[in-house]
């Protein structure tokens, strides 16, 4: 399961950075697995806004997260036999996965399953503590960030376009409210791995992007 002759490429940052369209493009690019630690959590949520378990009750959530029936397929993610690819995008699911990520036991929960997702040929895996914590010595280690002004105004064209209402205003101050608490929490906070390349796609497209992670994935091949 941890085998280190599997490579790991891990992409950190903020909501909204790009990690995950570009984590997703790299994965389909070099034929690896692909782990969305975000939907996890968000997966989470949503399985206790649906069940009313109330977010103080960590020893609830914690169990939900270890028995979470979930899959991905073909960029669409499952829970169970549905798919909530679109259900767990949504802003309060989003708000409230950001809140029970500061929940020790539900990121201990978690993290077993996520290691289960490193298998031949390799993985990469996006979130926030991907480099830091669960896979701590990754082949490529990658931080994505953007201002939040460059990442509301993503979000809110990826709500819309998938039909949710949205306010620039609103998703602004939730960013901002979010990147704090990520930031901040006392268990496995975001921020750069010591070894990790920074990547600022603030001003970048998705192929320039990628073409980057791409690049320095190619020098580590070749150093060894």
């Amino acid at each position: 399961m941890t085998n280190p002759i599997v490579p790991v490429i891990t992409l950190d940052g903020p909501t909204a950075s790009g990690k995950g369209t570009v984590a997703h493009r790299i994965a389909d690019h070099l034929g690896f697995h692909y782990l969305d630690s975000g939907a996890l959590y968000r997966l989470t949520a949503l399985s206790a806004l649906r069940k009313g378990v109330a977010l103080t009750d960590e020893h609830a959530i914690a169990k939900l997260a270890e028995y979470l029936p979930c899959r991905f397929a073909g960029g669409e993610i499952f829970l169970g036999q549905e798919n909530v690819t679109d259900a767990i995008r949504a802003e309060a699911v989003g708000n409230t996965a950001s809140k029970i990520a500061t929940l020790p036991t539900v990121r201990q929960a978690l993290y077993a399953l996520q290691l289960g997702f490193r298998k031949a040929p390799g993985l990469v895996a996006d979130g926030r503590d991907m480099g830091t914590v669960i896979f701590p010595h990754a082949t490529l280690k990658v931080f994505l960030m953007a201002s939040a002004e460059a990442r509301a105004e993503r979000r809110y064209k990826q709500l819309i376009e998938k039909g949710f209402a949205a306010s620039m205003h609103d998703l602004f101050a939730d960013l901002v409210e979010r990147d704090a608490r990520d930031a901040n929490r006392a268990i496995s906070p975001l921020k750069p791995a010591d070894s990790a390349h920074i990547l600022d796609t603030s001003h970048m497209s998705i192929d320039e992007a990628v073409a980057a992670v791409l690049g320095w994935y190619a020098e580590v091949k070749k150093a060894h």
